[in-house]
């Protein structure tokens, strides 16, 4: 087992982001370092990270490396030293096979948290929305973010209650489609830049509740 083998199985992402400063929260999601952000944006799991708002992603060593300045050599080789791994005893294949077990239920408990997330903050978007810009007359023209909190608040409220009390098949049918096809990617970008938006023009959305 190589060098980068022995940093990507013994640490993971999380792991590297709280050693090194960034606080993650119960939902996956921190301040990224890699630009100037003002809402949590960078979502943090165990094998790998993502940046919504300017696009940084990659494995622990990627992360390591873009943080600090560092090739992915020297990346590793920090990893090692900070974490104490030895390269003259790598993991096990049982441990190999435990750690991976762990991965894929925590990734599926991060997926349950970030979609919870995303959808919490477009529901509060959207009840915004339905009250700042309803229509304050009949003649007047409706505006689009009025419509689409009608259309859709009562959809997000309801995969909301499926996530708070549903059962675990439930909840796994409601992360699956939004997960899928980069759905959940995609609103948590147009949030960010809703938020953005917002706070330009004087209003942030972030701080309503």
């Amino acid at each position: 087992m190589n060098l980068f083998e022995i940093v990507k199985y013994g640490v993971s992402c999380r792991e590297a982001a709280e050693r090194y400063g960034v606080e993650v929260n119960h939902y996956g999601m921190a301040l990224c370092p890699f630009h100037n952000d003002r809402h949590p944006s960078l979502y943090v799991a165990d094998d790998h990270y993502y940046c919504f708002a300017c696009g940084e992603h990659g494995d622990v060593i990627d992360f390591v490396g873009r943080l600090f300045q560092l090739s992915p050599y020297d990346a590793a080789r920090k990893l090692m030293a900070d974490f104490h791994l030895s390269p003259d005893k790598p993991p096990s294949a049982a441990a190999l096979h435990a750690k991976r077990i762990r991965t894929e239920a925590q990734q599926l408990m991060e997926n349950e948290r970030l979609c919870f997330s995303v959808l919490s903050d477009y529901a509060r978007v959207l009840r915004n929305w339905k009250v700042r810009y309803a229509p304050q007359s009949p003649d007047k023209p409706v505006h689009a973010r009025f419509v689409e909190a009608c259309h859709e608040l009562d959809e997000a409220e309801y995969y909301l209650d499926i996530l708070t009390s549903g059962d675990s098949h439930e909840r796994a049918e409601v992360i699956q489609q939004q997960v899928a096809d980069g759905k959940l990617d995609r609103l948590r970008q147009r949030l960010e830049k809703t938020h953005k938006e917002e706070i330009e023009d004087g209003y942030d959305t972030a701080g309503v509740a």
